[in-house]
């Protein structure tokens, strides 16, 4: 059984950092695309960034230069360092594995094989 776990979501004022962790089970990581989505409140997944299994990486402009993806393959691992938080980003955030195309928003749980549970990021003003 694949599963992906979540964690280091939390609540920060703006210009804060937080680095969320993706750790999977049941699943090789560098075989595919993964990356991360958010969802506000009211809106769908959109895309944060994807990590390609050829190491290449895409990101949403709205986080351009502030969010770093990085993955550590040996661990089964992924990580999404985010620097100069603003309030825009709250939301939660979702990892997601074997990602299939690049979209910018999603149905949750959808264009992509696996998911995890989401973890809730907070900034406030």
């Amino acid at each position: 059984e694949v599963r992906l776990v979540e964690s280091g979501g939390g609540s920060v004022q703006a210009g804060g950092s937080l680095r969320l962790t993706c750790t999977a089970s049941g699943f090789t990581f560098g075989d595919s695309d993964m990356g991360w989505f958010r969802q506000a409140p009211g809106n769908e997944c959109n895309l944060v960034s994807i990590i390609s299994s050829d190491g290449s990486t895409y990101y949403a402009d709205s986080v351009k230069g502030r969010f770093t993806i990085s993955q550590d393959n040996a661990k089964n691992t992924m990580y999404l360092q985010m620097n100069s938080l603003k309030p825009e980003d709250t939301a939660v955030y979702y990892c997601a594995a074997d990602i299939m195309g690049l979209f910018d928003s999603v149905v949750c749980g959808t264009r992509a094989n696996y998911w995890g549970q989401g973890t809730q990021v907070t900034v406030s003003s």
